[in-house]
């Protein structure tokens, strides 16, 4: 029969144990608070694909005129580079479908590894760039709202 100091210890493994499950390290996201100094940043693409895949007006849909909803696909090779661009006014996710890339960001001190499956939430006038540092291609999916 158990103790009341069996019984405590019991539930503490059981909370230590269930803890360590709760909330893992997301993969993809800035590990490390800060600003990245963009001023050396590329401001030419280099090794990229984008392709709209569909888009669709928001006027008719939610009153938002001149702004559309658009889906493409980009793909980044070895050594490609999508340049420093700027999320202001212009919010987007980023799913990475394939391959890994890094992303410089303005809002984080040190770049941003992501792999198959990580998104990427890009708004508040994030400020970034991307780079495939691996050896195939990143194949991304980018919805975003556009100035259409």
């Amino acid at each position: 029969m158990f103790n009341l100091k069996t019984m405590i210890a019991t539930a503490a493994i059981a909370v230590a144990a269930a803890s360590s499950f709760a909330t893992p390290a997301a993969a993809g996201q800035c590990t490390t608070p800060g600003t990245s100094d963009l001023a050396k940043a590329p401001t030419m693409p280099k090794g990229v694909t984008d392709d709209v895949l569909s888009a669709i007006s928001l006027g008719p849909e939610i009153n938002v005129d001149g702004r559309q909803l658009r889906t493409r696909r980009l793909v980044v090779q070895p050594g490609g580079i999508v340049p420093l661009h700027s999320h202001k006014d212009r919010p987007a996710l980023i799913y990475v479908i394939s391959g890994s890339i890094t992303e410089h960001s303005s809002a984080c001190g040190a770049p941003i590894e992501h792999k198959a499956g990580d998104i990427s939430r890009e708004a508040d006038g994030l400020s970034h760039y991307w780079e495939n540092h691996g050896k195939v291609p990143a194949v991304l999916l980018s919805s975003d709202v556009f100035h259409g």
